[in-house]
Formats: structure tokens, sequence, C-alpha cells
């Protein structure tokens, strides 16, 4: 007899938040900056996100950096690549 277990649920329940947002950084240059991106896979994410949107970047200290803004499109390339669409949040308003 097999038993009942909540494990599974509860891992899939237990989702990350990804945040996605605009900064400015020096020069006054625009900045997309994704954090919440677990660390085992945020190279992989990286490397694919500037390879899509044709741009240069960095993933550094569990955040994700696009150089120009990107905020709009990276949410469809992160669904894309199996992260849950509830899961990711975009901040529309820029932050100074």
């Amino acid at each position: 007899m097999k038993e009942i277990c909540a494990c599974d649920i509860l891992e899939k329940e237990d989702v990350q938040k990804i945040r996605v947002f605009v900064t400015k950084k020096k020069f006054k240059k625009l900045v997309t900056i994704i954090e919440g991106i677990d660390k085992g896979k945020i190279e992989d994410t990286a490397r694919e996100l500037k390879t899509r949107r044709a741009c240069g970047g960095t993933a550094k200290d569990g955040i994700i950096i696009l150089q120009g803004d990107h905020k709009s499109k990276v949410k469809p390339i992160l669904v894309s690549l199996g992260y849950l669409e509830s899961s990711i949040t975009v901040v529309l308003s820029v932050v100074k």
C-alpha cells in the first residue's frame, strides 16, 4: 500500500519569487535587474537571457544584470525557460 505524502505538493508550492526591474547605473545608463533565481540555475539563465536579448550582462551575488531596459521582454523568456509566470513580478517604475 502506498502512503500519501504531501512532500511533492509542498515543494511545488514553495515557489521562488522572481523580481524584474530597471535601475540607473554609472553615467545614467539603464540596466535590468533580475533577482530571485536559484543559485544553481543563475549562470544558465543569465547566458540564455543575454543571448536572446542580444545584450551584455552578468550574474553575480544572486542577481542577473542585463545592460539596457529589457523588463517587458524578460518575463516571456523566463516562462519559456520553465519558470512559473505567477512567480515573476515585473516592477514598472524605474528605481533611481
